[in-house]
Parts: structure tokens; sequence; C-alpha cells
């Protein structure tokens, strides 16, 4: 997990009031990431199972996401940060989530895009930001969108509202949204000066392909689809 995926994790349950369980897949945590990568302070009292593939720390119960033993509309919320690449019937996966949602409830997702193979147990996918989109068409709201270079960005993330909607959905979605940019923009402002120089140098001596990643890697985009369209979100 790395902090703009948990970043948007929180600002998600920020922005909705994520109906419970609270149901997390990918909630083993990994050597190095033990309590950074817990979630479950971000929806207090709220009921929380966290399920991976094998047990460990952060795992309530063992779960394959791609044939959840949950009954058909159980869940409230659905995580899935940094969890699909590991994954190898992906779409079976997205179909599975939403089967378990209840009506109105959540599917929050974040997953690599420009990043090293990472073998937790092992790394099959990568999805574009359309590939996400249409991922989650069932869904009767949605955003979704990236993190970094437009034309080869590090991250793909999105929330989606399975139906009937709850009121003022876009708004909460554009709150989404901004937050997120928000975020973004303190974070890269904030940037010790060791790593602003860092930075800095990169725009000398790197390629043109690695001088391109490190100048956008705090930008971001995202499509909002609800029952009134919102045109294209950037920041940059």
């Amino acid at each position: 997990m790395r902090d703009h995926n948990k970043a948007f994790c929180k600002l998600a349950a920020e922005s909705f009031d994520c109906p419970g369980p609270i149901v997390e897949f990918g909630s083993f945590q990994v050597e190095g990431q033990e309590d950074y990568a817990n979630l479950r302070s971000f929806f207090p009292g709220k009921p929380y199972l966290g399920c991976d593939m094998r047990p460990g720390l952060g795992v309530d119960r063992v779960e394959d996401v791609t044939d959840i033993k949950m009954e058909d509309g159980s869940v409230g919320t659905v995580l899935c940060i940094e969890t699909f690449e590991h994954v190898f019937q992906v779409w079976r996966a997205f179909d599975e989530v939403y089967r378990v949602l209840k009506p109105g409830g959540i599917f929050i997702i974040t997953s690599p895009l420009n990043f090293r193979i990472h073998a937790y147990p092992d790394d099959y996918w990568r999805m574009t930001p359309n590939c996400l989109r249409r991922m989650m068409s069932p869904y009767a709201a949605k955003a979704t969108g990236y993190q970094g270079y437009d034309k080869f960005p590090h991250s793909v993330m999105g929330l989606g509202v399975k139906g009937p909607l709850p009121d003022q959905v876009n708004r909460r979605l554009t709150s989404l949204v901004n937050g997120y940019h928000d975020w973004l923009r303190e974070t890269e402002t904030v940037l010790p000066v060791g790593e602003k120089l860092r930075r800095g140098l990169a725009q000398i001596y790197r390629s043109k392909g690695e001088r391109n990643q490190v100048a956008g890697y705090y930008n971001a985009a995202f499509t909002i689809d609800g029952p009134d369209v919102v045109p294209m979100a950037k920041a940059g």
C-alpha cells in the first residue's frame, strides 16, 4: 500500500457514509506494512471484516474474492486497495464484489498501473483507466480515474455506488475527487527539501519518459458517471 491509495480510501470514507459491514479483500499486512496498511480506523463504529487468500496479520477470514462465500446483497462496503493486480480471474472478482454488495453499497478500489511486479503471492494484471471504468459499468454512479503522467499513470482508482442511489451522490463523488486533488497538491507542496531536489535533478539527468513520470507523479484526472454526467475533473 502506498500513501496516495490510503489517502483515497480515507477521503472516500469521509465523503460517503459507507454502509456496513465493511469488507476488505486483500487485508493481509505484508512485512514492513504492519499497522500502516490497517484501514479499520477510517470506519469507526462499523463492523469490519478483513479477508485474504491466506491467514495472517489483518486477516479475519480467508476468502477468495473470485468465489466469495457470502450471500447476495449482504455487504455494505467493499475495499480492494492494491489487490486486484494479484487476482488471476480478475473479471470474476468484479462480478463477485457487485453480487455481495447491498443495494446502495459502495465499492472502493485502487490498483497500480506503472509499477514494479510484486508477488503477494503473485502479480498478474495492470488496468488502464478506461479498463477500470468499463469494469465498473454496472454501478449506478461512479468516479474512476488515475494518478500520474497521463500517457502512463502509475495508479488507477475508483469508487462505485450500487443502485438505488443515495441522495446527492454526484455531490459526494465530486467532493471525493476535489478532496483528492487537494490532498495531492498539499502533499507535493510539503515534500522534504531533499525529495524536491531529487525531483529537480531528475528533470536534468533522466530520459524524457522518466522526466514525464517524475513531473506528473502528483497529477490526476477523474471521470464521474452518474444520474447527471459531470465532465472529467483534472488536476496537475
